[in-house]
């Protein structure tokens, strides 16, 4: 009889990323009609592209012939054609015709993996089904993304760590007046300080107790069905122009087990002339800063073994950091206990 250990397989999973969600892979103007565009979700090679009504298609970017990368290939009216040998696939995964071979047994077979896809805001989200989430629910998103009284932009980042040190980042204030205490926007506040986590309806809150408004000084997470993302004000001095503070929603998309690729839409409250005035002065000035700020921050996780999390000794700054790594661990189980059930249920 084997015998399964079912924590190591919780561990394998939350490092490679939970199943039954959205990720956003790419931003929209990155995937087109003309090109397929490859990508790499949860160790999984994927390819996307437009089909000839403008609607993103993603399989697994594998020719059901011999396995090449379809992604180095091209698109079809609408379908996706292998460079190997010419092979074409459909956005479903079936093969659609074998130029080199007419009437050839593998056309009509339905032979990879085909996944949901949405459009948001300028990003590309792919759905991962699970045994306990086989359909994709519908994609939650912040107010900020949903309505018109926020503008802003979206800038990614590959990140050459696991996706778990991303959201610890995220979920650890504390580091700004450290990290990056020389930056234009947080260069100030205490250095000394406790943290405080409080439930949200829809996650939690972790905040600085004895600061607000100096500094990177909260986060707050929400937790979904088929997603999760962050979201946390940066103050702005009033060089910065209208709209105050700068909101930051951020997602987390794990690639592997040791590269990730984070999604930020760095936002504030304008509309009318001010929100003009806020986009000429980002583009001009502001967004080379955020950029600087953003890359103390992969090379400090970069800079980190794979393994820091077996030798760390966390304190009462690290709330934020324990409760992510416990609502991963949660959902993990329940993953792992569903395919266990599942495999126990078909033996």
């Amino acid at each position: 009889m084997t015998v399964i250990d079912k924590k190591a397989l919780i561990e394998e999973r939350v490092n490679q990323g939970l199943l039954g969600q959205w990720y956003p892979v790419a931003k929209s103007v990155e995937v087109k009609a003309t090109k397929p565009y490859g990508a790499k979700l949860l160790g999984r090679k994927v390819v996307l592209w437009r089909d000839q009504s403008g609607a993103i298609r993603c399989i697994e970017d594998f020719c059901p012939h011999r396995g090449a990368p379809l992604s180095y290939g091209e698109v079809h009216e609408g379908n996706i054609g292998c460079r190997y040998h010419g092979v074409i696939v459909d956005g479903d995964g079936v093969v659609k015709r074998v130029p080199a071979m007419p009437e050839c047994a593998l056309e009509g077979r339905k032979a990879l993996e085909s996944f949901e896809v949405t459009e948001a805001n300028d990003a590309v989200f792919v759905y991962i089904p699970s045994v306990e989430q086989p359909v994709a629910p519908a994609l939650v998103l912040p107010k900020e993304l949903t309505g018109d009284d926020w503008a802003g932009f979206l800038c990614t980042s590959v990140w050459e760590t696991n996706y778990r040190y991303a959201l610890d980042n995220l979920a650890d204030p504390m580091h700004g007046c450290y990290l990056h205490s020389e930056s234009f926007t947080l260069a100030f506040g205490s250095k000394q300080d406790l943290m405080q986590l409080d439930k949200t309806e829809a996650g939690f809150r972790v905040s600085r107790v004895g600061q607000v408004g100096e500094n990177f000084d909260w986060t707050e997470f929400e937790i979904h069905p088929g997603n999760m993302f962050c979201f946390l004000d940066i103050p702005y001095p009033p060089a910065a122009g209208p709209g105050g503070f700068m909101r930051i929603v951020g997602f987390t998309t794990p690639i592997d087990e040791r590269t990730c690729k984070v999604f930020f839409w760095r936002l504030r409250q304008v509309s009318g002339l001010a929100r003009e005035s806020w986009r000429f002065l980002y583009r001009a000035q502001l967004e080379e800063n955020h950029w600087n700020v953003l890359e103390q921050d992969r090379v400090m996780l970069e800079g980190m073994p794979d393994d820091a999390r077996k030798r760390e000794m966390l304190y009462q700054h690290d709330l934020g950091v324990s409760r992510v790594r416990q609502l991963l661990t949660r959902a993990a189980k329940s993953q792992i206990e569903a395919e266990l059930a599942l495999k126990v249920a078909a033996e």
